[in-house]
């Protein structure tokens, strides 16, 4: 039974009580109504009968008298769909500099009707317009809103269809070792398979951005007889400069590689590389650190190359592009292979070649150096 059928059988109990006990001030005192109330109660049920015992709904039947105007209202919602975020009086000033006139409180009613008196519903409403409307384009400011407030922007993933399609390169800095001075990894990872590349330098130029490139990520690529288009870095002076003179904007010009760069103060953006860095530090340096002492770069890095060896060709990745696979795996389905060129480049752990499997001998397969 509903709260208002209770209602009506309610009032008939307290007609029929008063005629029982032929009192109405007790009638009214159990039933807990007014005298009041119940004339109006035996003056609705005399002349409509039982329909006229349903309770009236209070409040205005008709919008409002004083509501703004339909056209104003859709001004406000096109003014809340390009900046979500403005408050009610913000978008009040704004409009009436635009010659709109309407009040704060009459923002917010219009708000309170469309059900976006929240910000977060504001840029609901603004991502559900992009993806149905075909012809809405976003602006960067739109989508810097959307990124930082939608957890649907914020999980989106880095997207490449083929292998060299787009690699990420960081520049990691480990620390300042006693003995050795300051160590900096140069890191490339293939954004489609994970398959990563690294190397130890002594400091942050230019020129160790381009050595690893030259001389271990090109020819990899060149064996396997797949370009790289794209090279994704963040803003440091060893990746960005005039490009007609700064030495890794020359040497992808050269390889026709399109630069592309983060935003600045995102590095969320580069962020495979950036998980790479943490994996080589939890992995490889925070485990090999205490177990070495070091006093060369070249000893850092033998260590660092037998952990690259079992990170591509041994260590399986969890993450959904890999499910389980190790990145040379995936890359050796991905282009239809059985082996792949030199992975190896643990020189002092290399195993003897003729021992292997006809599979993995060109795995083993050190390049000679350009």
């Amino acid at each position: 039974m509903t709260a208002l059928s209770q209602s009506m059988k309610r009032k008939l109990s307290l007609l029929q009580l008063a005629d029982e006990l032929g009192n109405v001030a007790r009638a009214c005192k159990i039933m807990g109504y007014h005298r009041d109330t119940f004339y109006e109660v035996r003056r609705a049920f005399q002349t409509g009968g039982v329909a006229a015992l349903v309770e009236q709904r209070r409040g205005a039947r008709n919008p409002h008298p004083n509501r703004i105007a339909p056209e104003i209202e859709a001004k406000v919602l096109d003014y809340c769909l390009q900046r979500p975020t403005h408050g009610a009086a913000r978008v009040a000033n704004e409009l009436r500099l635009a010659g709109v006139e309407v009040s704060p409180s009459g923002v917010r009613g219009v708000w309170l009707r469309h059900d976006l008196e929240t910000r977060y519903k504001r840029l609901m409403r603004l991502e559900r317009e992009s993806r149905d409307n075909t012809t809405f384009v976003l602006t960067d400011d739109q989508v810097r809103l959307l990124e930082r407030h939608s957890p649907d922007f914020r999980c989106r993933h880095v997207e490449s269809s083929a292998p060299g399609e787009l690699l990420n390169q960081d520049t990691f800095y480990w620390g300042s070792l006693k003995g050795v001075g300051k160590v900096y990894v140069q890191v490339v990872v293939d954004t489609y398979c994970s398959l990563a590349f690294a190397k130890c330098y002594s400091s942050k130029m230019p020129v160790t951005a381009c050595d690893l490139l030259y001389e271990r990520v090109l020819p990899f690529y060149d064996a396997l007889g797949v370009p790289v288009k794209a090279m994704l870095t963040d803003n440091g002076r060893e990746f960005c400069g005039k490009p007609e003179s700064h030495p890794y904007e020359l040497l992808l010009a050269i390889e026709d590689i399109e630069h592309r760069n983060t935003r600045v103060r995102t590095p969320r953006t580069n962020g495979f590389v950036e998980r790479m860095n943490r994996t080589l530090l939890d992995e490889c340096f925070r485990v090999k650190g205490r177990e070495n002492w070091y006093l060369t770069i070249d000893e850092i890095q033998r260590d660092l190359d037998v952990f690259m060896s079992h990170y591509n060709l041994e260590r399986s990745h969890q993450g959904y592009r890999l499910n389980g696979r190790t990145p040379a795996q995936a890359l050796r389905e991905a282009l239809g292979l059985e082996s792949l060129p030199g992975l190896r480049f643990d020189t002092a752990a290399q195993p003897d070649i003729e021992s292997l499997p006809t599979t993995e001998q060109e795995d083993a397969f050190t390049p000679e150096s350009t």
